[in-house]
């Protein structure tokens, strides 16, 4: 289990116990955090699930793949650390993560 935070547009911190493997979108949807739509399920095949990595955590969650910046061509404001959370999967090296969800989402 790591600890997972979801910061909504608003300020409202989600702070969440999380399993590993699991992927961001998915503790964000079954804990129901706002802004968050995920309406592919996770396919990576739209850009409803849109964050922003904490700048701290940057450099560990890491680049998109091809596939995930394709996606983001279609996302609302996008920024150097914007991410879909699908595709964000928690791991022990992941324990503490900060994301925030966007004003909306594509």
């Amino acid at each position: 289990m790591s600890k997972l935070t979801i910061v909504a547009f608003d300020g409202t911190r989600h702070d969440l116990t999380v399993a590993n493997g699991s992927t961001v979108m998915e503790n964000a949807v079954r804990n129901s955090v706002p802004g968050i739509e995920a309406e592919c399920g996770g396919a990576c095949a739209c850009a409803t699930c849109h964050v922003y990595v904490d700048d701290a955590w940057s450099a560990v969650v890491g680049p998109p793949e091809a596939m995930e910046e394709d996606m983001l061509d279609f996302a609302y404001e996008v920024r150097p650390t914007s991410r879909l959370s699908c595709q964000i999967k928690i791991s022990d090296a992941l324990d503490g993560l900060v994301v925030h969800v966007p004003e909306r989402q594509a």
